[in-house]
């Protein structure tokens, strides 16, 4: 008698790979993107304003992460993270032009 469970294929197998590489990878950019963003930002003591961005990033880490494992594929996933990113990436590009090239 053959068995009945059949062992998840090398397809699925490769989204949930391609997923934890977005949800540790990409979620780390994401967060790492706005904490520079909000500390670059925010007016208030450098001091301050990396601690608060820090503060942030660690609410926008976890949420990454599980957008990466609630999106329907993979391709959603790395979508929703780029669109995630791409305001604190202008964010950054918008601070650095206005001062100068500086951060």
């Amino acid at each position: 008698m053959a068995n009945t469970l059949k062992s998840p294929g090398w397809a699925y197998r490769g989204g949930v790979l391609v997923r934890a590489v977005a949800a540790i990878g990409g979620g780390y950019g994401v967060a790492a993107l706005w904490a520079a963003a909000i500390a670059t930002w925010l007016p208030s003591a450098k001091v301050e304003a990396a601690l608060t961005g820090t503060m942030i990033a660690f609410l926008v880490y976890p949420c990454a992460v599980m957008w990466c494992f609630a999106a329907r594929s993979a391709a959603r996933a790395w979508v929703g993270l780029a669109l995630a990113a791409l305001p604190a990436a202008v964010g950054l590009a918008l601070h650095a032009s206005l001062n100068g090239g500086a951060a």
